[in-house]
């Protein structure tokens, strides 16, 4: 596998979405962080060791001019390491997996100028910030301590997962820089703002379990084709707009939003079919299904269920009214012409 071969590209599939709607993250938690333990526990020194390389080392392939042979990948996931010097001088390493270590420092990563796929979740980061890595194209940095998005320019990085950290705000996503980025993972973070994330090739965003009370500077994501909102503080549907034209799936199931006069926000989203609203006050109106439909007329699912031919015939009636009575109230008066018999 050549240095510049893509890896392959995540699409998550609708259904598969709303099954991970339903499980319970309790144990990937707690299995990743303690509350508190991390900040006050102190961890013997554990140092990556030649031994612990050869046991981790696999994946045997041509490297350079092609006469020469290197091992690619490393699996030292779980070892209790603290310290990853060693890796400065393994600069043919592709594939590098450190996850559920005790690890505060990434910069020997920044001699693998090679790399293309990083996984370092569970460890103790504060950053993400390395230099830019030419080839990486997926890293994971899940259910570490990282308080910022600075320091992130790699410039075929397609999948970036930064969940269960303690992000506020997203800022150094440089869209220049970050021209392959489709997925990014921020689940689980303290985010009160969806600013930041202006990223032209953004397909899949993943912004659940935050603090959000809206949705702000996504309006020109014209590419995003996913959206997961679910379980924040969002009242309003303000900040969709028809330039969002190939969002298909938006899932805002556990928010605050209680007008059902908010859906009619999101008629400009010409390709949404799966919307998710479950655990919202609004749900309990009666109408609140068929008020969905009539609002967006190429809805195909709402929450679990996908409509039937009587409820979309049923909403075209409805639309139809709406439509007649606007256009009544529209027509001007007809005023009788003043008499010029006089004049």
């Amino acid at each position: 596998m050549s240095d510049e071969e893509d890896l392959e590209d995540f699409e998550p599939d609708l259904d598969d979405l709303e099954r991970e709607d339903d499980e319970k993250e309790t144990e990937e938690w707690e299995g990743y962080r303690k509350e508190g333990e991390e900040d006050s526990e102190e961890w013997v020194s554990t140092p990556l060791t030649e031994d612990v390389m050869k046991d981790g080392l696999s994946l045997l392939c041509k490297t350079g001019n092609g006469l020469a042979h290197a091992y690619v990948k490393l699996d030292v996931k779980d070892r209790d390491l603290t310290d990853i010097y060693l890796l400065h001088s393994y600069i043919h390493l592709r594939y590098v997996d450190i996850s559920e270590n005790h690890l505060t420092d990434l910069s020997p990563l920044n001699y693998l100028t090679h790399l293309l796929w990083l996984k370092a979740d569970g460890n103790r980061l504060r950053s993400a910030r390395l230099n830019e890595l030419p080839y990486l194209q997926i890293a994971s940095f899940a259910y570490n301590q990282i308080t910022d998005t600075e320091g992130i320019s790699h410039p075929r990085l397609a999948s970036l997962d930064l969940k269960g950290n303690r992000i506020h705000m997203v800022t150094g996503l440089d869209p220049q820089k970050l021209i392959s980025l489709h997925t990014l993972e921020l689940r689980g973070n303290q985010l009160s703002s969806t600013l930041g994330i202006n990223l032209p090739k953004m397909k899949n965003l993943f912004l659940a379990q935050n603090m959000l009370k809206k949705v702000e500077g996504l309006e020109n994501l014209s590419n995003l084709t996913t959206l997961h909102l679910r379980d924040n503080q969002i009242e309003t549907l303000s900040g969709f707009s028809k330039e969002m034209k190939s969002l298909q799936y938006l899932n805002l199931r556990g928010n605050m939003v209680t007008d059902l006069g908010e859906l009619a926000k999101l008629q400009d989203l010409p390709k949404l079919r799966a919307l998710v609203l479950l655990d919202n006050p609004c749900t309990d109106e009666n109408d609140y299904r068929q008020e969905a439909l009539v609002q967006m007329a190429h809805l195909e699912r709402l929450d679990k269920d996908f409509y039937e031919e009587e409820e979309r015939a049923e909403a075209y009636e409805i639309r139809q009214r709406m439509k007649e009575e606007l256009e009544q109230e529209a027509e001007p008066e007809v005023e009788s012409e003043p008499d010029q018999s006089s004049n």
